[in-house]
């Protein structure tokens, strides 16, 4: 059985993934598409660390969660391979918008981003909602 405090943690992470949804989609409709692409890699990846509250594990690179996520739960079929693919071509906008001098992300990309991550907050959603 999982304490009050794990459950408080993996629900509050999934609060912040949907608030970044939320944020990216205000961004995205003042045209601030670096931000909102920002916003959508940390739904999914606050969204992510949701789960990973549950088993009480946590790292401290971005990239250790992600490889974690992958080898547990995307190579064990929970998630469906392509939301592991998903995750890192947003994962890889979201560092060439931040670290990639004069790199734009077009406004096409960004709504294919944001609505992927959409999708992948909505399935960590659901597959909590039978855990918790």
């Amino acid at each position: 059985m999982l304490s009050k405090e794990i459950l408080d943690l993996a629900n509050y992470r999934l609060s912040q993934a949907k608030e970044n949804i939320e944020e990216a989609e205000i961004l995205f409709n003042i045209n601030k598409f670096k931000g909102a692409s920002n916003r959508a890699y940390y739904a999914i990846f606050h969204a992510i660390k949701a789960i990973l509250a549950l088993e009480q594990k946590d790292f401290k690179k971005h990239s250790s969660v992600i490889a974690y996520f992958n080898q547990e739960y995307i190579s064990k079929a929970i998630f469906p391979k392509e939301l592991g693919r998903d995750i890192t071509n947003i994962r890889l906008y979201r560092e060439k918008s931040d670290y990639v001098d004069f790199y734009i992300i077009t406004k096409d990309d960004c709504k294919i981003q944001i609505d992927k991550a959409k999708n992948i907050v909505s399935s960590v959603e659901e597959y909590l909602s039978k855990i918790i």
